[in-house]
């Protein structure tokens, strides 16, 4: 069982460090390409800013249908893993298209740019739902998920720094290669996007799910779908908390490559910024098992938001002259995000087996399909937010740093950092008051499920 457990996390955690890094680049970036590489005229960004807005809360309101598909899907491979695979590749190719201008302009380039990020959305959907829904079904052990999760975690945000410290040093480096910045954005997504296949291919091939529930299960109806995600409480509350955190922590990063562009005034130094941000929430990633033998996970919760309040009030009076303060600012703020961002993954595998205690059925993947359905509003809203904020404050029109204003300067500081903060806190709250689901809790539902038969034998541990 051991082999087989190390077998699966192995596999389970390399497999997200090529969709971490295309979906950084989609979420984080894709914004800043059309703005300052394709340096796209204003009333075409208009357009397409809204595009990705009204697209991202289209495909976010499509993830539980996705969920309700893959419950649905029975084959010799089981219903998880068809979808990674055709997720993974089509994913893929949609994410080198969208760097694929063509040559493309006015009109034109507006639908073309339509309907390849609306593709992009349904291949990510399939897969994203269908790779982390599988993880409930590879333990039912606390601590097990725990490290199943954390070591994934760990991999989605080795990706997902890659992309942050990579993004300018190695764009510039591919495009001196192949003539122009363009071309470099381009050579950058075939990279990243070359990664996720072949890393999903090591989940494909390597993880063996260990029969946490029996195989007789019967499928889920229409109707059961909005059962499953209005009636389950525990689910409902956590969604809620997760998509303001959500919300706020996106819009943060998302600002990131801006800030150091125009208010600290050296792009260069968001790679080095990402490099010490990076290390320090694999830290506290690779930590946190060990921490959870210690403390319960509400302490841990609660200890993760104090880091984080602390690092954006820092981050807010730190001044722009120097990186000391700016660098300990992200350090405390991202080892808290990554306390919650586990915490919250762990939440989500739990309110798995309290559906399954309530309502006599088990559904990973309508389930897990809010933790897609909240990156993607967040990540809506958080685009929302800096496309109207770069150009309303002038950022969009000044050439150089030093052509923004100290008005649209704070504005850009307000939205990066003030608002995220409220939307952090309220989050907080909603979890305390509304989450349930203590390790006491926990092991009366997984009693109550072996006394009814509902746990497969394979799931000892």
């Amino acid at each position: 069982m051991k082999s087989l457990q190390t077998r699966n996390r192995l596999s389970f955690g390399l497999g997200t460090i090529g969709r971490d890094m295309v979906y950084s680049l989609i979420s984080m970036y894709l914004i800043f390409y059309l703005t300052d590489v394709l340096i796209l005229p204003t009333d075409i960004l208009w357009w397409v800013a809204g595009i990705i807005l009204v697209v991202r809360v289209f495909d976010a309101l499509n993830d539980p249908l996705m969920g309700f598909i893959v419950d649905n899907t029975h084959t010799r491979w089981g219903k998880f893993k068809p979808w990674i695979a055709v997720g993974a590749l089509l994913t893929a190719v949609f994410t080198i298209l969208i760097f694929s201008d063509f040559g493309l302009i006015g009109g034109a380039y507006i639908v073309a740019f339509a309907i390849i990020y609306i593709l992009w959305g349904i291949s990510f959907t399939a897969n994203d739902i269908s790779y982390w829904s599988m993880l409930p079904s590879l333990s039912h052990d606390q601590k097990e998920r725990e490290k199943i999760g954390s070591l994934a975690r760990i991999c989605a945000n080795v990706g997902l720094f890659f992309v942050v410290a990579g993004i300018v040093p190695l764009t510039h480096l591919l495009g001196s290669q192949f003539g122009g910045l363009r071309q470099g954005y381009l050579a950058f997504a075939v990279m990243v996007s070359s990664v996720m296949v072949l890393g999903q291919c090591i989940t494909l091939f390597g993880v063996k799910e260990t029969g946490v529930i029996p195989e007789n299960h019967r499928s889920t109806s229409i109707r059961e779908l909005f059962k499953i995600l209005v009636k389950n409480d525990q689910l409902f509350s956590t969604a809620f908390s997760m998509s303001l955190f959500m919300i706020g922590y996106i819009t943060t990063t998302s600002f990131g490559l801006y800030f150091f562009k125009y208010a600290y005034g050296d792009e260069g130094m968001y790679a080095i910024f990402a490099l010490i941000l990076g290390a320090s929430q694999i830290t506290g990633l690779a930590i946190f098992p060990a921490l959870s033998k210690r403390f319960d996970r509400r302490a841990l919760f609660n200890a993760a938001i104090v880091l984080m309040v602390t690092g954006y009030i820092l981050f807010f009076f730190a001044p722009v002259d120097t990186m000391l303060f700016i660098g300990i600012a992200g350090i405390l703020l991202f080892v808290g995000q990554s306390f919650v961002q586990l915490l919250m993954l762990m939440f989500l595998a739990d309110t798995v087996d309290y559906g399954h205690w309530k309502f006599g059925k088990r559904n990973d993947s309508i389930t897990f399909s809010i933790q897609p359905f909240i990156y993607k509003m967040g990540g809506a809203l958080a685009t929302g937010v800096v496309s109207v904020v770069i150009i309303v404050s002038g950022i969009q029109d000044a050439p150089t740093a030093a052509d923004v204003s100290p008005g649209g300067l704070f504005m850009m500081k307000a939205a990066m950092l003030i608002f995220p903060l409220v939307c952090i806190v309220i989050s907080y709250f909603i979890y305390r008051k509304n989450y349930k689901i203590d390790s006491k809790f926990y092991a009366r539902i997984l009693r109550d499920l072996k006394e009814r038969g509902e746990l497969g034998a394979a799931s000892e541990q």
